[in-house]
C-alpha cells in the first residue's frame, strides 16, 4: 500500500473536512531522498565530504529529517487533493495532527503511516448577474457664481492671515474665532454639535444659518447661550429642521489683517490675476464635486451587484473582515469616549451591523474579482506604481518612509492593487449601464453621499 488515501467527512454549505492518510513507505521514500541530499552536504568529522555512510547519517538527522519531510508531505498532499478536487480553500487549510506523541514518534521513526484531519471552507462557484443595462443616476452639478464667489472669498479671508485682537476682543463680521460649544436638542446633546476648540470666520457662513451672526458683539471669554434651526435640506436627517441651543464660549477673537482681494494678493497665491485665481477655484470646486459624482456612481454600482448575486460567502472571511471592522469601530468608541448607547444603538446591534457589511463586502469582493478574472481587467505595473506615489504623496516629510515600508513590504505593496483593480471593474460595469445625468445642487449631492456612507459604510482604506 503505497498509495495516500483520502475519505471525505464532512461536505456542508462550503464546509469541508478530509482524513488523510500517508503510508509509512511513502513517507519512508521521501526521507531516503532527503537523507541523500544531505549526504551530499554534510560536513562531519572523520569523514570525507559526500562519503558520509547513510546509516551515520539517519541516526544523527533521521528525525529533524523526517519532521521536515512531514510538513512537506502535508502541504504538497493537502494542495495536491484540492488540485483534484478542483476546490479553491478560501483560507489556508487547518491541519490536524493526532494529539498522541507516541502516535507521532512512530511516524517520526518511520514505524507508522501519517494519518491526519483537514478542514477548510471552499469558495463558492460566482455565476454574475447579466452586467448590460445597470440603471445609474449620475449626478451633474452646475457651480453657480455666487458659490465661486463665496469659495474665492474664504481662500482670501484664510490667506490674508489674522492677528490676535487680546483679551479686550470683541466679535466683529469678517473676524476669525476659537470657540467651544455644547448642542443640545430637547436638552439633549447630539452627534457631533459639540467642540472643545472649534474655528469659524463670522460671516463665512461655515455654520448653519444664524449661527454666526449671534456671536457678534461677544467678548473673549464670554459665553452665551444661541439658538438655531437646521436648514430643512440639512445632510443629516436626524438634524434636519430641528431646532437646537447652543452653549458657546469665545476663547479668542481674530482680526483680519488689512489687505484687498486684488491682483497683488493673487500674486502672492501663485496666480496671475484674480480672474485666474476664480478660475483655479472653480476648477478645484469642479475636481472635488465629479470625484464625489463619481462615488455616488460607484456606489450604485455595488448596490446592483450586491443585490443581484445572492450566494453563501467562506465564514472565515466573513469573520476576518469583521474583525477588521470591529477593530476600527471600538477604536473610535473608546479615542472618543462615545458609548454605542450616544449612537442610539447598541452593541449587540452595532455587532449585527457591521456582520452584514462585512459578508456584503466578502461577496462583492468575489463577484468583483469574478467580473475581473472574466472580462480580462488587470492593473498594470504602471497603475500599481501610481497608487503607490499617491499614498508616498499623503505623507508630506515622511516620503521616504512610507516609500521604504512599501518596498519592504510585499503584501503591503500588494494590497494597492486591491482598490485600483475595483474601481476599474466599477468602470468596466458604468460603461455596460445606463447612465441618466441627474442636475443637482451641491447641497443635494452631499446630502446623497452623506446617506449612502449611513446605510453602508464605505471601505476606508488606510
Amino acid at each position: 500500500m503505497n498509495r495516500m488515501q483520502v475519505t471525505e467527512t464532512l461536505n456542508e454549505g462550503l464546509k469541508r473536512k478530509l482524513s488523510v492518510t500517508i503510508p509509512a513507505a511513502a513517507l519512508n521514500e521521501r526521507l531516503g531522498a532527503k537523507l541523500e541530499e544531505l549526504k551530499g552536504q554534510a560536513n562531519i568529522k572523520g569523514f570525507r565530504p559526500g562519503k558520509v555512510p547513510l546509516a551515520h547519517i539517519k541516526k544523527m538527522f533521521g528525525r529533524s529529517a523526517m519532521s521536515e519531510v512531514m510538513t512537506d508531505a502535508i502541504n504538497s498532499t493537502v494542495s495536491d487533493t484540492l488540485d483534484e478536487r478542483k476546490e479553491r480553500a478560501a483560507a489556508q487549510p487547518k491541519v490536524d495532527l493526532p494529539d498522541d506523541q507516541a502516535v507521532i514518534n512512530d511516524v517520526l521513526d518511520g514505524k507508522a503511516d501519517l494519518a491526519f484531519e483537514v478542514e477548510y471552507e471552499v469558495l463558492p462557484p460566482v455565476t454574475l448577474m447579466k452586467l448590460d443595462g445597470i440603471k445609474l443616476d449620475r449626478p451633474v452639478i452646475d457651480i453657480t457664481d455666487e458659490e465661486v464667489t463665496a469659495e474665492v472669498n474664504r481662500v482670501f479671508a484664510q490667506n490674508r492671515g489674522y492677528t490676535d485682537k487680546g483679551d479686550e476682543g470683541v466679535v466683529e463680521t469678517g473676524d476669525r474665532l476659537g470657540l467651544s460649544f455644547v448642542g443640545k436638542i430637547k436638552g439633549k446633546p447630539f452627534d457631533g454639535g459639540t467642540s472643545d476648540h472649534a474655528h469659524l470666520t463670522v460671516g463665512a457662513g461655515e455654520f448653519i444659518p444664524g449661527f454666526e451672526e449671534q456671536l457678534v458683539g461677544m467678548k473673549k471669554g464670554e459665553t452665551r447661550e444661541i439658538e438655531v434651526t437646521f436648514p430643512k435640506d440639512y445632510q443629516s436627517d436626524e438634524l434636519a429642521g430641528k431646532k437646537a441651543q447652543f452653549e458657546v464660549t469665545i476663547l479668542h477673537v481674530d482680526g483680519p489683517n488689512q489687505g484687498d482681494l486684488d491682483d497683488d494678493f493673487a500674486k502672492r497665491l501663485g496666480v496671475e490675476n484674480v480672474e485666474a485665481m476664480r478660475e483655479a477655484v472653480k476648477t478645484q470646486m469642479e475636481a472635488a464635486l465629479a470625484s464625489m459624482s463619481r462615488q455616488h456612481v460607484k456606489r450604485q454600482i455595488l448596490d446592483a451587484l450586491d443585490d443581484g448575486h445572492k450566494f453563501d460567502v467562506p465564514a472565515q472571511l466573513v469573520d476576518a473582515e469583521f474583525n477588521t471592522i470591529w477593530q476600527r469601530v471600538q477604536h473610535e468608541v473608546e479615542s472618543h469616549g462615545r458609548s454605542f448607547e450616544d449612537e442610539g444603538t447598541t452593541e449587540e446591534a452595532a455587532r449585527e451591523q457591521y456582520r452584514t457589511i462585512a459578508e456584503r463586502r466578502v461577496r462583492l469582493g468575489l463577484v468583483v474579482a469574478e467580473i475581473g478574472n472574466q472580462n480580462e481587467v488587470e492593473v498594470t505595473e504602471e497603475e500599481h506604481q501610481q497608487a503607490l506615489i499617491a499614498e508616498v504623496r499623503r505623507f508630506p516629510g515622511q516620503e521616504q518612509q512610507v516609500y521604504d515600508y512599501y518596498r519592504k513590504n510585499p503584501q503591503a505593496l500588494a494590497g494597492l492593487r486591491a482598490p485600483v483593480f475595483e474601481n476599474k471593474v466599477v468602470d468596466f460595469v458604468a460603461e455596460k449601464g445606463t447612465i441618466t445625468d441627474k442636475k443637482m445642487t451641491r447641497t443635494e449631492l452631499a446630502k446623497l453621499i452623506q446617506a449612502d456612507e449611513d446605510e453602508v459604510p464605505e471601505e476606508h482604506h488606510h
